[in-house]
């Protein structure tokens, strides 16, 4: 592996200076910070009211997935750690344009999705405020999260493990809670498992409504790949990978399959699938005072736990494309504090966006968004699974660190799944928009790609030392 580590070294170089800080327990929290936000408590809810009780079957698809991927994304990770991550191996292994394509869809994606998270938060801050309008609400939290990002990365670092630690201690509350519910409720309730079957079945919408619940399952799990953008700013890469990589399978299983397990036994599904959260709903149902209150609290704080991760990687991969010569070179700029704060501001189109859709249609400005942002992820994962075939072709015979099992069956189910996802999106009515929108942007970005191109061999330079 020393040769190709060896050729990868220019890509390395060119992205430098970021500051290693981030602890191995720092970049197990952001991966399931990043993972934990609006796809569990809200976007579940919109993916009950599509397949009702067999949502438990959608999201253990997309499980299977995000397993898959996570596999792929450790071993290329620990060979290459870089704030380009995918989008730097996809340029090494396959080709330039490759590289290119996946960096800009997953920036637009993410940039859409920060939109997404904080579009969620004006829809939690209704409960306490329900007169005030929800565009003050992604302004105000916005520039809070946005003020966090300029400073060094050990900051943004210590409030998202804070942050996601206030939710995996609120779910196992959650869990603990939801099963002493289901266990004490009397007869005759409404509360128990029977609910999985007694409301048009398991498969109230069939095979499709389930298949339809796997693509919001996805949506709901993008964002574990920030750890490998993350690893670019690890202080020691190899040890946190390999962790973060465990430790954040076992606790999504945990905590999508089982919540969700506890939601659908305590509100019937044609309840719980609605634009408010489930897990409010469930709060409401243990009639525990203040319950509902405080279950709404730790949402608004998931969501504002993804929504930074996703600002922190919209930046990296910003700043990936500047250094590699695809963005203006000021865009790859650092400040004193080590952070890409113009990057920064580039990519805080998703938060514009997100105003006026709130302004404007407040009432399906969150499906909107998630329609829109959902593609570039897709994409993005996609090519992780196909880059990774090339990356163990190159490796072919070679001792790795990390080895993914399953090669190459494992990259083919997973390249499988995602392509089948992608192409029945046009054929759904929540997700029409999503096709709709992506491929002519690829179309785009492959035009813009052959304008930038004679820049590239100027500006992709080792520019390390560049400081505001």
């Amino acid at each position: 592996m020393n040769e190709s580590s060896s050729n990868f070294d220019h890509i390395s170089q060119r992205e430098g200076g970021l500051r290693r800080a981030l602890s191995t327990g720092q970049l197990s929290m952001i991966a399931i910070g990043g993972a934990i936000g609006t796809g569990l408590f809200l976007g579940s809810a919109f993916a009950i009211g599509s397949a009702g009780p067999s949502v438990l079957i959608s999201y253990a698809i997309g499980a299977v997935i995000a397993l898959l991927l996570m596999g792929c994304l450790a071993e290329m990770s620990v060979a290459h750690p870089t704030a380009g991550s995918f989008g730097d191996w996809a340029e090494f292994y396959i080709s330039p344009l490759a590289g290119f394509l996946v960096r800009y869809s997953y920036w637009s994606a993410a940039a859409l999705a920060v939109g997404t998270e904080v579009t969620a938060v004006a829809v939690y801050m209704k409960f306490w405020y329900p007169g005030v309008p929800g565009w003050i609400w992604v302004i105000g939290f916005s520039a809070a999260l946005i003020f966090i990002n300029c400073f060094h990365v050990k900051a943004f670092g210590a409030i998202e493990y804070s942050f996601s630690a206030l939710k995996v201690t609120a779910i196992l509350v959650f869990l603990a809670l939801g099963s002493w519910v289901v266990y004490s409720a009397a007869p005759g309730a409404g509360i128990g498992f029977s609910n999985y079957v007694s409301h048009g079945g398991f498969f109230p919408h069939g095979f499709r409504g389930t298949w339809v619940g796997v693509i919001i399952a996805l949506f709901s799990y993008f964002s574990l790949e920030a750890v490998a953008i993350a690893a670019g700013e690890a202080s020691d890469p190899n040890r946190a990978i390999v962790r973060a990589f465990r430790l954040t399978l076992g606790r999504l299983v945990l905590f999508y399959l089982l919540t969700l397990t506890l939601v659908l036994a305590i509100v019937p599904w044609t309840l719980a699938g609605s634009t408010e959260s489930p897990f409010v709903k469930v709060m409401v149902a243990s009639h525990l005072r203040g319950a509902a209150g405080i279950m709404n609290f730790v949402i608004l704080i998931a969501s504002l736990s993804a929504m930074n991760s996703q600002i922190y990687s919209t930046a990296r991969i910003m700043f990936s494309l500047s250094r590699g010569g695809y963005a203006p070179r000021w865009v790859g700029k650092l400040n004193a504090h080590g952070a890409p704060v113009a990057a920064l501001a580039l990519s805080c189109l998703g938060i514009a966006v997100a105003a006026v859709l709130n302004a404007w249609k407040p009432a399906v400005a969150f499906p909107i968004m998630i329609a829109i942002s959902i593609f570039g992820a897709m994409f993005a994962w996609l090519m992780i699974f196909v880059t990774h075939f090339f990356f163990r072709r190159r490796h072919a015979g070679e001792k790795l660190v990390f080895r993914m099992w399953g090669y190459p069956y494992a990259n083919i189910a997973g390249a499988g799944l995602m392509a089948s996802a992608m192409i029945t999106t046009l054929f759904t009515r929540e997700f029409h928009m999503t096709l709709l929108y992506g491929i002519p942007s690829l179309v785009v970005l492959a035009l813009c790609y052959l304008c930038l191109r004679p820049r590239t061999v100027a500006d992709a330079l080792p520019v390390s030392s560049e400081r505001s």
